[in-house]
């Protein structure tokens, strides 16, 4: 199921679509009162200065709030301050007449509640495409280019659909490319093969299934992404997985953490990004890296199941930091450990 606190937010956000409220105080009335940010008040209407313009009392305040046309004189409104500079605005929560103006769901509150009924299909973020992210050393049997890997799987993550609204906003802005957007999920459903005129005329009842299922008016295919987008959203977590290289499967974890103590005990400030690769070799069997970022620079710790695996990954850590060093990458803390002990 999809998360609480994200889904009251959003279902929050949009309930009815309202506008936000920028009332103007009368002279004689104005600094009376003292309102905080998502503070939640009463107003009363006292009476109609112009159409749709009422003069409201609010904290000993005599504020003109542009409301639902349709009210009257000693109707009470349900309001949440949300910003007092520059200027106090409200949101509109309720009515107590709610014949004035009738509380309904948008279409964005009703998917959102469709989608709280399908359980999280998919907890990973799969490769978009099934083959292995690398295969040319395979045939010159030859160690993987690192860089090469690295790059492919920014790609994979990238081009996943998890962060398709945002690279939109970066193409509006001119710094990602259409080609960029047209390689992710939400861009491959293909579109029905109907004419015009057959989609205007199964307009009005598509209007009317998609209000008993709003879930419908979102592909199959897609469902479950929308999901993992809100669930990464909620939980700060991104998983990944895929093939490294032909038959080898490879875990990708990325998340937020808080507060930590490192190696020397000394506890790191504020929070940090993580992220932390997975991998079943044939010779070293099942080890693992956690990388964790923060002001402080770079920690690294790996574990591994073998105690033979361990040695060589401690004898090889050295080799690791000056590596990155060299690129200008600070390693504050290395350390090896035990598999499960990181």
């Amino acid at each position: 199921m999809l998360p609480t606190d994200v889904l009251n937010t959003l279902r929050a956000l949009s309930l009815n679509e309202r506008p936000l409220i920028t009332p103007l105080p009368d002279k004689d009335t104005s600094g009376k009162g003292a309102f905080e940010v998502g503070q939640k008040v009463q107003g009363t209407i006292q009476a109609q200065v112009s159409t749709g313009v009422f003069k409201v009392r609010v904290l000993e305040q005599m504020l003109h709030m542009q409301l639902p046309e349709n009210l009257k004189s000693g109707d009470v409104v349900e309001l949440q301050v949300l910003s007092i500079q520059p200027r106090l605005t409200f949101s509109l929560s309720a009515l107590s007449n709610p014949l004035s103006a009738p509380e309904h769901l948008s279409n964005t509150s009703l998917l959102l509640s469709a989608l709280t009924q399908k359980p999280l299909e998919k907890s990973y973020v799969m490769a978009i495409q099934s083959k292995p992210l690398i295969t040319e050393h395979v045939e010159s049997k030859t160690a993987p280019d690192t860089t090469v890997l690295a790059g492919k799987l920014h790609e994979s993550l990238s081009q996943s659909g998890l962060f398709y609204e945002s690279h939109q906003a970066q193409w509006i802005a001119g710094s990602r490319s259409t080609a960029q957007l047209l390689q992710e999920p939400q861009n491959q459903v293909p579109l029905p093969d109907r004419t015009v005129a057959e989609i205007a005329k199964n307009a009005v009842s598509a209007t009317a299934t998609s209000q008993d299922n709003p879930i419908s008016n979102i592909p199959n295919q897609l469902q479950p992404l929308v999901q993992q987008q809100l669930n990464a959203l909620e939980t700060r977590q991104v998983f990944w997985q895929g093939h490294a290289w032909p038959n080898q499967r490879m875990d990708w974890e990325i998340h937020e953490e808080g507060s930590r103590q490192d190696t020397s005990g000394y506890e790191e400030a504020g929070k940090q990004w993580a992220t932390q690769v997975r991998l079943d070799l044939p010779n070293l069997g099942e080890v693992a890296a956690m990388l964790r970022f923060n002001s402080n620079g770079l920690s690294i710790t790996l574990d591994a199941s073998g105690e033979t695996t361990r040695a060589l990954l401690g004898s090889a850590s050295s080799q690791l930091t000056a590596a990155l060093a060299e690129r200008g990458i600070t390693v504050s803390s290395t350390l090896v450990a035990p598999h499960g002990k990181s």
